[in-house]
């Protein structure tokens, strides 16, 4: 082939090329182009983000506090990360080695692969997940493992399919409690096993906690606080989710120094900071805003309880999520696939949610149903949904 009969295609890179688009996204391309549809899927809080914040924002602005900052991030929202990560999981971090503020929870989680995995390694992490963790570590030519959980198991991870997982390659352990899309959450005993699981093999963990404010009942126990895992562990959190934050793209990392100077070192080139207005916006969350999610978590509660209690009564086998703001019913019961069945929910009864395989081959038998929207709007999906179901079963 000569350079003149190149295509742009030839020029991208073939692990790039090979990445498959995000199944949500490609799913609601189609919703975008459709009127008078309720979505239930996009996963965003209904809720506008907290005036004190907003009005720290513009205080922000007013004050000309638009600069570039450390790389690190503003010594102010550093000391604010740590302290709310010791009052709200147990474990101390020093501000000014041990954190990091990121451009949303998913740059975090991309600069710790890139900065821990060579070519070869292998991930371990579970199914049915957010889409973005396998294509990320596929681009540091690492191997993303799946090892799908259960309906059974109310989709938390157990340590015997682990086992069945690992090899001398395997370097690290990704999880995501409470989990994108299940809702599911792990208990004490459960994160105790994954923690001896990870010092029997000596493995890295990630461990993703964005949803972590949004845990309805239980204890909610991060890995980095059980002994001998924050020497292993890399927590990841962020403000989208719990403070309604999605558009400030913020996010934090917390990690053993030598973790925090290597992700940093990839953050300072890639993206040099974070917005100095959005840190402004996430120091005052992180100070004022325990009330605001406070009453997000209590509102999402009633929501989910309802929901739940709908797509039971339509015959939609659902367990009730003791975390985030998804349910993930069962729907073979229809005689549907995943994507069929919210394909056709959309054209016939205009509600959109997501084909569970969207998140991993586990996901076939399963729809993502968020409940971030009003009541109002919830009712009319499920009173469309009931009818939609019927008439499969008619």
């Amino acid at each position: 082939m000569t350079s003149a009969s190149r295509s742009a295609c030839d020029f991208v890179a073939p692990h790039v090329r090979a990445l498959p688009k995000s199944g949500i996204r490609a799913f609601f391309d189609i919703v975008a182009s459709r009127r008078d549809v309720i979505s239930l899927g996009i996963g965003e809080p209904d809720f506008a983000t907290p005036w004190h914040i907003r009005a720290r924002v513009i205080e922000a602005v007013e004050a000309g506090a638009t600069r570039y900052t450390s790389n690190l991030g503003t010594p102010e929202l550093r000391r604010e990360i740590a302290a709310y990560v010791e009052r709200s999981y147990g474990v101390s971090y020093d501000w000014q080695s041990e954190a990091l503020v990121t451009v949303g929870v998913s740059e975090a989680f991309d600069i710790a692969f890139r900065a821990t995995l060579s070519p070869g390694d292998e991930v371990l992490y579970h199914e049915p997940c957010f889409v973005a963790y396998a294509p990320l570590i596929r681009t540091t030519h690492a191997v993303p493992v799946p090892v799908a959980t259960r309906r059974g198991d109310q989709f938390r991870v157990r340590v015997e399919d682990l086992e069945r997982a690992v090899t001398p390659r395997t370097r690290a352990l990704f999880l995501s409690y409470p989990n994108n899309p299940t809702g599911a959450t792990l208990r004490r005993e459960d994160v105790e096993a994954l923690a001896a699981f990870a010092r029997r093999h000596n493995l890295l963990v990630y461990s993703d906690e964005v949803y972590s404010e949004l845990t309805y009942e239980g204890e909610r126990v991060s890995i980095a606080s059980l002994p001998g895992m924050k020497e292993r562990t890399i927590f990841l959190n962020g403000f989208s989710k719990a403070w309604s934050m999605t558009g400030f793209r913020l996010g934090f990392v917390c990690a053993p120094p030598d973790l925090t100077d290597a992700m940093m070192k990839i953050h300072q080139y890639g993206m040099m900071c974070a917005s100095s207005i959005s840190q402004a916006a996430g120091f005052e969350a992180l100070r004022a805003g325990d009330g605001d999610v406070r009453a997000m978590r209590d509102s999402y509660a009633l929501r989910r309880n309802y929901i739940v209690g709908s797509l039971n009564e339509m015959g939609l086998d659902c367990f009730t999520p003791s975390g985030a703001f998804y349910v993930f019913p069962c729907i073979r019961s229809t005689g549907l696939s995943s994507e069929a069945f919210a394909l056709r929910l959309l054209n016939e009864d205009n509600v959109a949610c997501v084909p569970g395989t969207a998140f991993g081959a586990c996901g076939e038998g399963f729809v993502r149903c968020s409940y971030a929207t009003g009541m109002k709007q919830l009712k009319t999906a499920m009173e469309r949904m009931g009818a939609f179901v019927a008439r499969q079963r008619a």
